[in-house]
């Protein structure tokens, strides 16, 4: 039976916000197209009819994943536009430490990224400048001789390595790892200029 332009679009769509969600939660290369083509409800024939390979969805839905993050980053506050101590109080908090399905696909996948194909290292690379765009024009004055650029490479980079890392050491030192979300929040805020202490 020959499927519809609509219901092809859905499966599609599906397959994406699927393989996003898995891909954070176990890595790319630790989930298979039939596990996801399960978890999407659809075969495995579907999802090639779809994508020419893994790494074409894993492209798709890294750029889907990451969409859903930033659109939950910038998402305006009460005051308005959030500021660079907002963006570090969502992004280097035990609920996003703890909540990989949810969270942003670059912690998720940073130190896998490499190992990937081109399309997928490029979607890593528009995610990572795109909050660094969102970064740069928060940025307080400070006494360090870093331009705003270099401030706000450091801040995204040390963003994703710091949830990364505190991730890793959850299950075995969590007192470990709420120590390096707690000092990873200070020490940025303080190269932002911020004083780095969180707001209350």
């Amino acid at each position: 039976m020959k499927v519809t332009r609509e219901k092809s679009a859905e499966n599609r769509s599906e397959l994406i916000r699927t393989a996003a969600r898995m891909f954070r939660e176990r890595g790319i290369d630790g989930v298979g197209v039939a596990e996801i083509s399960k978890a999407a409800g659809l075969t495995h024939g579907a999802l090639y009819a779809q994508f020419p390979s893994k790494q074409a969805l894993a492209a798709e839905a890294l750029a889907h994943g990451l969409a859903h993050s930033y659109a939950h980053m910038m998402a305006p506050t009460p005051d308005g536009t959030p500021t660079l101590s907002d963006l570090l109080d969502l992004y280097l908090s035990l609920d996003h430490r703890d909540n990989l399905a949810d969270g942003c696909a670059m912690a998720a996948s940073a130190s896998e990224i490499a190992r990937q194909d081109e399309a997928v290292r490029a979607r890593f690379v528009e995610g990572f400048e795109q909050m660094v765009g969102a970064v740069l024009p928060t940025l307080e004055t400070t006494a360090l001789r870093a331009d705003d650029r270099a401030r706000a490479l450091t801040i995204v980079a040390a963003m994703i390595g710091g949830v990364a890392v505190a991730r890793a050491t959850a299950k075995s030192r969590p007192d470990l790892s709420d120590q390096i979300i707690a000092a990873v929040r200070r020490v940025l805020g303080e190269v932002s200029g911020e004083g780095g202490a969180p707001r209350s």
